[in-house]
């Protein structure tokens, strides 16, 4: 499995550190929709789900976690702790993101406004939608 993540570039000085993203600049897709996770539990795991169009990029923005990448065929964790850093989750993919350390704030950018149609929440449906997705070439 591919695993894919972008650098972004920092810009600073004595006075701190930014970052600026631009769609199709830094980021492959055009951003319809972005929202954050913060104050995520210890022992929490978010996410147990794919989508069937939807791509997003997930930057942990302070603190740590790691993301379970799953494409029905292989899995790898990666960690995520550095806010300059994105990690690219393309459609059909599962993702479950946990280790969240206390002070985590996770931004996710979405290719995609909020359709609950493009969500495959079961992980039995993704892994037939993935293997369907096979066998079509898709």
């Amino acid at each position: 499995m591919k695993v894919t993540k972008y650098a972004f570039q920092q810009h600073g000085d004595e006075r701190g550190q930014l970052v600026a993203l631009e769609e199709y600049n830094d980021i492959p897709f055009e951003i319809k929709r972005l929202y954050y996770m913060y104050g995520t539990l210890d022992g929490v795991r978010r996410g147990f789900h794919a989508h069937k169009s939807l791509e997003q990029i997930l930057i942990c923005i302070h603190g740590s976690c790691k993301v379970l990448l799953d494409n029905g065929y292989e899995k790898k964790t990666v960690f995520l702790e550095t806010p300059y850093e994105g990690l690219y989750i393309p459609k059909n993919m599962w993702r479950e993101m946990f280790d969240f350390s206390p002070d985590a704030v996770l931004l996710v950018l979405a290719s995609d406004y909020y359709k609950e149609e493009d969500y495959i929440r079961s992980y039995d449906e993704f892994l037939a939608f993935y293997n369907n997705q096979a066998e079509s070439g898709k």
